[in-house]
């Protein structure tokens, strides 16, 4: 594993207190909140719209199987909210998938913010796939000041393949998006606070991203 990269500890913009994590049921969200804390930012857990809608940025997370999320989601309304949202959203692991327009897991219609779809792997490689692996063709300010082929924390048994909105790539398998971006919305299929300091600077890229999109 390549040497990590230390995180800026220069002090969040004033407006980073309007940090809202979705809380729909279906999140792995305590891991982000310490993230976010350990890079000296304030967060707030909500299902509420209204609180959603007037955040700066918005952190999308996602663990366990699509369809019962996507039933979550649907229970709350949040899946008509979350494709109207105009500041940056980051949806993460499952988070990213949701924001696809179908997974073959569950058999389960997406939120279509991203012009992909979600597929299992195959038999032929162990799932999930967990643990370490590299990322690649880095292609957005998501990424900004990290290197080629850094090692992110993974853990999943389906994938998007690559598409038009594809900002980096991984290879288990096949070259599947480990992040895509569609104008204000972002996708990580790796766990950035889970992956030491590298996944930490990617968070703080995102919480330091403007809204002009």
């Amino acid at each position: 594993m390549s040497q990590e990269k230390k995180v800026s500890t220069s002090t969040p913009p004033s407006g980073a207190g309007g940090i809202v994590i979705i809380n729909y049921g279906a999140g792995n969200i305590q891991s982000i909140m310490f993230a976010i804390e350990r890079l000296g930012y304030t967060a707030v857990l909500s299902n509420d719209p209204d609180e959603i809608r007037a955040a700066d940025k918005v952190i999308f997370p996602g663990v366990g199987e699509a369809s019962y999320a996507m039933n979550m989601l649907r229970q709350s309304g949040l899946d008509s909210l979350i494709p109207t949202l105009t500041q940056p959203v980051l949806g993460i692991c499952l988070g990213m998938q949701l924001m696809c327009h179908h997974s073959e897991e569950g058999d389960t219609t997406g939120l279509g913010i991203f012009d992909v779809n979600v597929y299992k792997y195959s038999n032929k490689v162990k799932v999930p796939q967990m643990g370490w692996n590299t990322i690649y063709n880095l292609k957005s300010d998501l990424f900004k000041g990290i290197a080629e082929k850094e090692y992110m924390y993974l853990v999943h048994s389906f994938y998007a393949p690559l598409c038009k909105e594809t900002i980096a790539t991984t290879d288990y398998e096949l070259e599947y998006s480990s992040a895509l971006e569609n104008k204000n919305f972002f996708g990580t299929q790796f766990h950035p606070e889970k992956s030491g300091d590298v996944g930490e600077q990617i968070l703080k890229n995102f919480l330091l991203l403007t809204s002009n999109f």
